[in-house]
């Protein structure tokens, strides 16, 4: 079987970052990048290799995948032309900007059997999937992701950012949240009307369990963290060093006469992590999956909802 080819829309940060990993995949071709932009667009495609083209082209017969890292904003409009057309598709997150244009995508795609992902980057982090691996029954889990400002993103922040760290809650936890609250906040002068700054949200689970989760794009620096609790251990994942850190409670010692000494003993595990893949090798080779029919692309749309209904919740409550 040949390696599918790949369009890529979007020559940005994010498109970039695409762009080198298709460009690099034995599994993949990188058939064309698209941008209305010629400078960036020419650029990208020119370091790796490939066309640069300014629109998407009417005729998508010879291409068996696209990856869409354009805007936000663009990404209905975009998806839903490439799935009338029949071709399997990759959207950076969130699928659309809104729950009721998500589920439109996921119709379409559903209606003409075309495979579509959406690009939750963590699903595939080796943090991630270790983690996942050493817990068994969590009950709590709390998430920051907080970044400097960007006024190239035009979205607010539950869109932007919240919606990574939910999917990952969602993961852990299980089940559809029987109870979500959230608490917006909007402080930038550049933002955009109803484009909050920060959010926090916390979401109730079947069984009590709960998530706590916080998103901020006005931090002074970039934080992506998640701890998980189960009763035997706390797991904590920095997400961008993509390392995982186990801590279990062993006994408590009493003090001396004088009130001296440790109370508490804790052991400290730093395990290894389950793969080295980089998380956007891994969100590919997966793509491919799905291309090749390998991956069950009904699981695939299903998996992409629970995130989006849960930052549509908490922006509109």
């Amino acid at each position: 079987m040949t390696n599918p080819n790949i369009l890529l829309i979007g020559a940005g940060n994010m498109g970039a970052l695409h762009a080198r990993v298709i460009a690099q995949s034995p599994q993949a071709e990188l058939a064309a990048i698209v941008d209305p932009r010629p400078d960036e667009g020419q650029a990208l495609a020119r370091k790796h290799g490939t066309r640069w083209l300014a629109d998407v082209p009417d005729d998508l017969t010879d291409i068996q995948g696209v990856v869409i890292a354009a805007a936000t904003e663009a990404h209905h409009a975009l998806a839903m032309s490439v799935i009338q057309a029949g071709v399997p598709v990759l959207v950076e997150k969130p699928l659309a900007d809104s729950l009721e244009r998500t589920q439109e995508i996921l119709a379409a795609s559903s209606a003409k059997d075309v495979p579509v992902m959406c690009g939750l980057l963590e699903r595939f982090n080796s943090a991630v999937l270790t983690a996942k691996a050493l817990v068994d029954d969590p009950f709590y889990v709390t998430c920051t992701r907080h970044s400097p400002y960007a006024p190239r993103i035009k979205t607010g922040v539950s869109w932007d950012l919240l919606v990574h760290d939910v999917d990952l809650a969602s993961m852990f936890l299980g089940g559809d949240p029987t109870s979500i609250t959230g608490k917006l906040g909007q402080y930038h002068p550049s933002s955009l009307a109803g484009a909050e700054d920060v959010v926090e949200a916390l979401i109730e689970y079947p069984g009590g369990k709960i998530a706590r989760v916080s998103a901020s794009r006005i931090g002074q620096r970039k934080i992506r963290e998640m701890s998980i609790h189960d009763s035997e251990k706390l797991v904590e994942v920095d997400l961008l060093r993509r390392d995982v850190t186990v801590y279990r409670h062993v006994s408590d010692q009493p003090a001396d006469v004088e009130g001296r000494g440790y109370r508490h003993q804790t052991v400290i595990e730093i395990p290894e992590l389950v793969t080295g893949t980089e998380p956007l090798v891994g969100q590919l080779e997966h793509f491919v999956g799905l291309i090749e029919g390998r991956v069950d692309a009904e699981a695939e749309r299903r998996s992409i909802l629970p995130a989006h209904r849960i930052v549509d919740a908490v922006k509109h409550r």
